[in-house]
């Protein structure tokens, strides 16, 4: 590894490291900045990829390892710590970079970034950690700290979750959070099928295989979609695997109208719109301006015409739209998000119980101003992309609970794929949980009621 080049994309890894810690960035979003200034090739972008989730990721377990060979009570300054855990996560987890070039790169960003005193505490922190391996995590005796430091996820969460699914699932949930994601794209069947967009690809030298949950997905493990010229002509969308199924969920038929309350950026919209044919009326609502932007340059780009948008608090829609007014309703609400961890791996340490519980209500509130608006025989699906039962199979039963004119919809096991029916987890056929696990997709959530 040439020097200079290291310290490029190591600089370039520190830099998005500090946005999400300091700045309270999306891992996502800060990344893909930095890639598009960068103009570092493929091979570099995968590292730096690589560096940035792996250190947020594994940022409890890298801290664990540091602790010994930092001073007790001293105060490190907080892009020095960041620079010793990218490193830490540098040795510890990657086994193709040697370890002297580990350190030179790092004592080098340092020197530029802090003078010589700060090169010399990171050189000897990192020079001591491989000396001794840094401490072993089985010999922690608290069982809660244990795990904590071993799956590198908040003790409180993992709690939580072991109360909730039982030990051996939690301990998949935390391995598929460390599992690198697929990017999956969805077919405009509007414009051409599957098999076709296939064929395509390959010829263009993508690695590509057709989903597992949908059958308007494809699963792309080499390329750059956005590249090309599919994408911008609107034949597919990126979207997640398990997201997918929430439109065919609805089950909404060409000519209906359709409330998506919370549809920012506007992925199951879309679809809803292609499964229909793109007639009848999708009302998309958000209640953040630049969300219904997403929308609308979403339904541009695929040539979809039914999509109404504007910009609407979703517990405010009685003031807007008369009682029994839409034939289906989707409340994809807003949520922890703890199903997409893999995706932007912060997300575990931001989030706190109390959190969880100011969602579940503003879920509700959703859920409760919504209800009136469906036609009787109607359809109202509600989803999420977490896997906390507070915000989800709870959440379903105060609904049930609270509105007596709502039953679950048992049909809803006949909408999504055998291969879901299978093996995701069912509250009733009308409550869906999928897990990280499951299928190497987002976790996600998918309730359909009938109002009777």
């Amino acid at each position: 590894m040439n020097d200079d080049h290291g310290v490029a994309v190591r600089s370039a890894a520190l830099d998005v490291l500090l946005k999400v810690s300091r700045e309270g960035a999306y891992s996502q979003l800060a990344l893909h900045h930095a890639i598009e200034k960068s103009g570092f090739h493929s091979q570099d972008t995968a590292l730096l990829t690589q560096m940035v989730y792996g250190t947020i990721q594994w940022r409890l377990t890298l801290d664990y390892h540091l602790k010994p060979f930092l001073k007790k009570g001293a105060r490190t300054k907080p892009w020095v710590k960041e620079l010793l855990r990218l490193s830490v996560y540098q040795l510890a987890f990657l086994d193709k970079i040697p370890h002297h070039a580990v350190v030179n790169v790092a004592v080098e960003i340092a020197k530029k970034r802090g003078g010589q005193r700060v090169s010399g505490f990171v050189n000897g922190v990192l020079r001591a950690y491989i000396r001794t391996g840094g401490p072993d995590v089985q010999t922690i005796q608290d069982a809660w700290e244990r795990k904590e430091i071993l799956h590198s996820h908040p003790r409180w969460l993992l709690k939580r979750w072991t109360s909730q699914y039982g030990e051996e699932a939690t301990v998949a949930i935390c391995k598929a959070n460390h599992t690198p994601p697929d990017v999956t794209i969805r077919v405009n069947r509007l414009k051409w099928d599957r098999k076709a967009c296939l064929s395509t690809l390959r010829e263009a030298h993508f690695d590509v295989k057709e989903g597992n949950l949908s059958p308007d997905a494809i699963v792309l493990k080499k390329g750059k979609i956005i590249d090309h010229p599919i994408y911008k002509e609107g034949k597919v969308t990126i979207q997640d695997e398990s997201s997918m199924l929430v439109a065919r969920a609805l089950d909404a038929k060409p000519g209906q109208r359709v409330l998506d309350a919370c549809s920012g950026p506007g992925g199951k919209t879309t679809h809803i719109a292609e499964l229909m044919d793109d007639t009848g009326e999708i009302l998309a609502l958000d209640i953040y301006e630049h969300k219904i932007g997403l929308v609308r340059s979403q339904a541009a780009r695929l040539g979809l015409s039914s999509i109404k948008t504007m910009v609407a608090d979703a517990r405010r829609t009685g003031e807007i739209f008369p009682k029994e007014s839409f034939d289906r309703i989707l409340i994809d609400a807003p949520c922890s998000g703890f199903g997409v961890i893999r995706r932007k791996p912060e997300i575990k340490y931001e989030k706190t119980a109390e959190d969880v519980a100011s969602i579940s209500r503003l879920q509700r509130e959703i859920l409760d101003a919504n209800a009136p608006l469906l036609k009787k025989s109607g359809v109202l699906v509600y989803s999420t992309c977490t896997i906390d039962k507070e915000e989800n199979v709870f959440a379903v039963q105060d609904f049930l609970k609270t509105h007596p004119d709502f039953t679950i919809d048992t049909s809803l096991v006949e909408r999504l794929p055998e291969v879901v029916r299978e093996k995701s987890l069912w509250f009733a056929d009308g409550m869906c949980q999928i897990l990280p696990q499951h299928f190497g997709t987002d976790g996600f959530f998918i309730a359909a009621f009938l109002k009777r």
